[in-house]
């Protein structure tokens, strides 16, 4: 019993997003009426995809057509909505924020959970009130937090660590409450700004975090930070959180290459790397045939990406040269600074 459990448990992320395979789908219902602990992590698993996915999705074999859980009932918490439609270069940090929003009161009374670094799930809200903050302000939204500019440059990286250690301090002077109210503000007055809904004012180039990126891309960044920000508070409360959304996760995975492109650089020998079913690039120099070919799970490189995943576990299907392929994998990894 105690095995079918866990298997089930390992199979509610792929469930929630109707993906399992035909094998599976009788089994994960089945456990569903049995389990209430299983049940409920299941609900919230489907609710959170909801928020993620925006439109409503199919749902999964073994519910009901409108989208309500099977017998045990669950009481679920309400859960904030999505905000108003934004443009689709700021989609994914919305459902990013709103994913964070729906898992937020899983934190009540475990705020001093140690969740990555050296933070607890309160100081993580308060990098991301950090993090949020540069962008914010330059598109005009009024500053959460005393401020201390933080000056680009080439120590752009030292500058922003101690920010993010000042803000941290700071909220700790406050309640989660507080950071919670704040950190929401700021990302709603962010999605509720111009350059959300316009494409045309996005494609201002700013630069923030050593990247000179068109607003619109900026917008990823959060994205990007929101959610693996999110999937480190799920981790340390013991709840799977979804990936984002097929759409998302590609508009994430082509700028991170783009950036992984640039930081390569011209001359690096040349790999063709593509992510599981969808795209492909030729990474490094344009003058050579190409070396290796590198393929990696879409979830798996963005969190390579992000620091989640290293150079030497992360899962990986290569063939030719082993050595063009391990420079690809430890250059996307020296660009987390999450």
């Amino acid at each position: 019993m105690t095995d079918d459990h866990e298997a089930v448990r390992e199979l509610l992320a792929a469930w929630a997003f109707g993906a399992l395979e035909p094998a599976e789908e009788k089994a994960v219902p089945a456990h569903l009426a049995e389990c209430a602990s299983c049940a409920a992590e299941a609900a919230r698993l489907r609710e959170t995809v909801r928020l993620l996915e925006g439109p409503p999705l199919r749902a999964p074999a073994g519910w009901p057509a409108d989208g309500t859980p099977p017998a045990p009932s669950l009481d679920l918490r309400t859960r904030p909505a999505a905000g108003p439609g934004v443009a689709p270069h700021a989609a994914p940090y919305a459902a990013a924020v709103a994913g964070l929003k729906a898992l937020l009161p899983e934190l009540a009374g475990r705020w001093a959970t140690p969740v990555v670094h050296d933070w607890d799930a309160h100081a993580t809200v308060a990098h991301l009130l950090a993090a949020d903050e540069h962008l914010a302000a330059r598109l005009g939204a009024s500053s959460r937090v005393p401020p201390t500019p933080v000056e680009e440059g080439p120590q752009w990286e030292d500058a922003w660590n101690r920010r993010t250690a000042e803000v941290i301090a700071h909220e700790h002077g406050r309640t989660p409450k507080e950071t919670v109210a704040d950190w929401a503000a700021q990302a709603d007055e962010l999605l509720g700004a111009s350059e959300a809904h316009d494409v045309e004012l996005a494609a201002r180039a700013v630069t923030l975090m050593g990247l000179r990126l068109p607003v619109a891309e900026h917008f990823l960044v959060r994205a990007f930070e929101t959610w693996i920000h999110t999937d480190d508070i799920g981790r340390a409360l013991g709840l799977t959180v979804p990936p984002p959304s097929e759409r998302h996760l590609r508009q994430l995975i082509r700028l991170a290459v783009r950036i992984l492109g640039l930081s390569l650089g011209p001359t690096a020998p040349p790999v063709l790397f593509s992510v599981t079913g969808g795209e492909e690039w030729v990474l490094g120099s344009e003058d050579e045939p190409v070396r290796t070919e590198l393929a990696l799970d879409p979830v798996d490189f963005c969190l390579l990406i992000g620091g989640r995943q290293s150079p030497a576990t992360v899962p990986r299907g290569t063939t030719g040269d082993a050595a063009a392929a391990q420079n690809v994998l430890e250059r996307a990894a020296s660009l987390a600074w999450l």
